[in-house]
């Protein structure tokens, strides 16, 4: 754990403001639901709460039927890592942190879909790319996203078929969350 040196008083009804620097660097965002952890040492950690991150084996099926559906390398992720992957890729990229471009899609609430060479980097520091990007919407909130990824040695081209079958996972993950 890391010391920021900054002291907070709780207040009359047991609140507690999280500074802003550290909210910004965070990206803990108004509203944005936390896991309230404690041991037995005494601490108090707080944690975002990742719905879909909850559901790492329906992630998984998810993936995989997307490989055999489509061909292509199939992943989900929460709004923070890689939680789910499947086909023919790194599987190093199991719960690394998303990259910048990733987050920035997926925050846009609008799929992206490859055109020609244009593709989104999956983690920074990672040689792979997405061609297609659905996000994960429950209750106007971006939870994550489902991708197909371009294959190292993969011919495959995005068709409308295969993209459409990603949305629909995106769409199913969606109503799993809010049900």
């Amino acid at each position: 754990m890391k010391a920021t040196g900054i002291v907070r008083r709780i207040d009359d009804l047991g609140r507690v403001v999280i500074p802003k620097e550290i909210r910004r660097t965070l990206k803990i965002r108004e509203g944005m639901p936390m896991e309230i952890f404690t041991d037995v040492s005494g601490e108090v950690i707080l944690k975002k709460y990742s719905p879909v991150g909850e559901m790492p084996s329906l992630a998984a099926a998810y993936a995989e039927s997307l490989v055999s559906l489509t061909g292509h390398a199939a992943a989900v992720c929460d709004t923070e890592q890689i939680i789910a992957i499947a086909g023919p890729v790194k599987k190093e990229l199991l719960h690394k942190p998303i990259s910048p471009q990733l987050d920035e899609v997926i925050e846009g609430k609008k799929p992206f879909l490859s055109q020609g060479d244009n593709t989104v980097l999956l983690s920074a520091g990672m040689a792979c790319a997405a061609v297609a990007v659905f996000p994960v919407i429950s209750v106007g909130d971006v939870m994550g996203a489902v991708m197909l990824i371009k294959g190292e040695n993969s011919s495959a081209k995005l068709s409308a078929e295969h993209a459409e079958s990603a949305r629909a996972a995106a769409m199913f993950l969606s109503r799993q969350l809010e049900g």
